[in-house]
């Protein structure tokens, strides 16, 4: 399995003696990483902009892991999160892997157990990214329609035919195949199926444009 592009693998930590032996891990599997003291160092530190994996430590003073997950849910970001502990439970388990985690991995466990865990955790952001950066594109097209056109795209997309939308809007056939070739112009489709697609990607509701 290739490492995606631009990938970088951070780890938090507050045991000086676990950030030593994962930093000399990390760098002899070849990725890029940074280090952290506690969860607070690390959320004050700038998002990467490419696929990135977390390593954090389940207890730690101040934010543990499992409320540095929450923040990270709470601001929106895509960092995968492998948790490892020495004093996991079942239940901390289920919470933080029902949250989105990666894996959970208690020590003492083998570097090729969690290097996997990495790879995994790096693919699933990079797949993240893409979608992000599909759904905000779709967004962005979406976003150039007037309210009129945004109305047609709707109940085309539900299959209706262009004398069926007309009557539902009570307007001429015509005014609607006009409104609906410029749907399909801006939002650069060809066809209904393509029209979904490009709804779908933009994971949004299709309420009434204001």
């Amino acid at each position: 399995m290739t490492t995606p592009a631009n990938s970088i693998v951070f780890a938090v930590d507050d045991d000086a003696s676990v950030r030593k032996s994962l930093t000399r891990l990390l760098r002899s599997a070849g990725y890029t990483s940074e280090v952290f003291e506690s969860a607070a160092a690390f959320l004050s530190h700038p998002p990467h902009n490419g696929p990135s994996c977390v390593i954090v430590d389940v207890r730690m003073p101040g934010l543990n892991g499992i409320e540095l997950q929450e923040h990270l849910i709470e601001q929106r970001r895509d960092e995968q999160l492998v948790f490892i502990t020495g004093q996991g439970d079942v239940s901390t388990c289920a919470h933080a892997m029902k949250a989105g985690a990666v894996d959970f991995l208690s020590k003492p466990f083998r570097d090729v157990e969690l290097l996997q865990c990495i790879q995994n955790a790096l693919v699933r952001s990079a797949e993240q990214l893409r979608q992000n950066a599909e759904r905000d594109q779709a967004r962005r097209l979406l976003d150039l329609l007037t309210p009129r056109e945004f109305e047609v795209m709707q109940l085309v997309t539900t299959g209706l035919l262009n004398k069926q939308i007309a009557a539902k809007l009570g307007t001429a056939e015509k005014t609607v195949k006009v409104h609906r070739g410029r749907v399909m112009q801006k939002l650069r489709v060809n066809s209904v199926a393509e029209l979904v697609r490009l709804v779908q990607k933009a994971r949004v509701a299709l309420a009434a444009k204001k």
